[in-house]
């Protein structure tokens, strides 16, 4: 998803050459091939087959295929994206082999150092020699941190950027049709990061709550959450369990439904473009501009439909324009040659 726009930005320039090396440690093929096909990605340079494990598992098995590939191609630059395994993974072999190292979404906290998220941010933005930053409180919170002003840029959102660039595409799917739902009558809910979805008493206490909100519930199932939810005997009859969706289904979704209930990152973001009220369901955020300028609130399975009641309109952020693919290459030229 943040790499597509940047990947095609670079692609028009002559004096770039990028090549995609993916994981795989999002294997499912729902969330990673079909994504490649709608953002015109064609196939990877490298498909390194990591698949699922524990983090040292996932975070160990990157590392020893990525050296191999950097240690062949010898790199230039190296750029990292979000706040995965792989990210860090990738950014600390890239730098045991001396080559420069670019973070795009950098300086992002939550604060919470029990995210395995977090640590992934701070070791990588620790090491990286150029962070690309997508709000403005990603830039203090890496001069808090006593990073050097010259490695920070301010470029704005490339979420952004990939559902500007698809847009039209988006606006063209039949999935309404096809699940028998009107724009602004139903609600999107997704869930997967293990604190919400490995227990089953937290995930049912969750489901109990959302079975409470009037209309229809889609609910776009994370191969993750699927395996605990078939302990859960009865789930609500409004509430319509689907299959992940490509990101232009889903992004079809959510820009006609009438809120998203989510504990994830990147909706947060899309959600505050898109003026859909999003509420998190999770005790802190690493993308707090939603909250302050968007129109993210963050929840709980007890206060949620009380705060449901309560939907923020917010506004669109600095720099989240769809342009930031752009900014990133005029700086890589400022910066490389």
């Amino acid at each position: 998803m943040k790499i597509a726009p940047l990947y095609h930005a670079l692609k028009k320039e002559n004096i770039f050459e990028p090549k995609i090396i993916h994981t795989g440690q999002h294997y499912d093929y729902q969330m990673s091939q079909s994504f490649f096909n709608d953002l015109g990605l064609g196939s990877p340079d490298e498909f390194l087959e990591i698949g699922s494990g524990s983090h040292a598992e996932q975070t160990g098995k990157v590392m020893i295929s990525y050296e191999k590939i950097c240690e062949r191609d010898k790199p230039d630059l190296v750029v990292v994206v979000g706040d995965v395994n792989s990210t860090m993974a990738a950014a600390i072999t890239a730098k045991k082999n001396h080559r420069k190292v670019a973070h795009l979404e950098a300086g992002l906290r939550s604060f919470d150092r029990e995210m395995p998220e977090e640590i992934n941010r701070i070791l990588t933005d620790s090491i990286s020699d150029i962070l690309w930053t997508p709000s403005i409180d990603g830039n203090e919170n890496l001069e808090n941190e006593g990073v050097a002003k010259e490695k920070i840029k301010l470029v704005g959102n490339i979420m952004i950027d990939s559902f500007c660039m698809l847009e039209s595409k988006i606006n063209q799917q039949n999935v309404l049709n096809e699940l028998v739902l009107k724009k602004g009558n139903f609600v999107v809910l997704t869930l997967h990061r293990p604190s919400n979805v490995d227990s089953v008493e937290t995930l049912e206490k969750i489901i109990r709550k959302v079975e409470k909100i009037e209309g229809t519930i889609l609910f776009p199932l994370h191969p993750r959450t699927r395996k605990v939810l078939d302990s859960i005997s009865l789930i609500g009859k409004n509430i319509k369990v689907i299959d992940p969706q490509s990101y232009l289904r889903f992004m079809s979704l959510v820009k006609n439904c009438s809120f998203v209930v989510t504990d994830s990152g990147g909706i947060q973001e899309e959600t505050t473009y898109l003026g859909i009220p999003c509420f998190t369901l999770r005790d802190n955020t690493e993308r707090p501009i939603t909250i302050i300028k968007g129109t993210n609130q963050l929840v709980n399975a007890d206060n949620l439909l009380d705060k449901i009641k309560d939907k923020k309109k917010g506004e669109i952020p600095p720099l989240w324009d769809g342009k930031t693919a752009e900014r990133i290459v005029l700086h890589l030229k400022e910066v490389l040659f």
